[in-house]
């Protein structure tokens, strides 16, 4: 039986922890049942996808347990002319932070009250000094 060949559309579309598929050496794998056991964590697995991950995967240096370990994942061939030949980086995009939920404009106000609250603190202590 011949392997099935995937685009990378196609894979593109497994990119959850529920769900994720991986292209390494021109070969497609559902690592989805693997998550959980990765040494690396799943945060690893689940960024590599939608892309071929061969770099990325050959730069960490994996054991040959592991790279064998593929075969158990493998559910057919990627159809490598529809890997683009170089992929411009993009950052994750990710919403503004903002820890305890205080709104800007009072954070703006506090960074202007608080320096001249002590100001006039240091001053008082002065002209009391002065008048002891």
């Amino acid at each position: 039986m011949a392997a099935k060949t995937y685009t990378l559309s196609e894979v593109s579309k497994h990119n959850t922890p529920k769900d994720c598929w991986l292209v390494i050496h021109n070969k497609v794998y559902d690592v989805t049942k693997f998550l959980e056991d990765h040494p690396g964590g799943d945060d690893v697995l689940v960024s590599s996808t939608g892309k071929d991950a061969s770099d990325d995967f050959d730069d960490v240096g994996h054991s040959i347990t592991a790279t064998a370990l593929l075969n158990d994942f493998y559910v057919g061939d990627i159809d490598s002319s529809t890997i683009p030949s170089k992929v411009e980086y993009s950052p994750p995009k990710q919403p503004h932070y903002n820890q305890d939920k205080t709104s800007d404009f009072i954070i703006k106000i506090l960074q202007f009250l608080v320096p001249l609250f002590i100001l006039g603190v240091a001053v008082g202590i002065r002209f009391y000094n002065k008048s002891t």
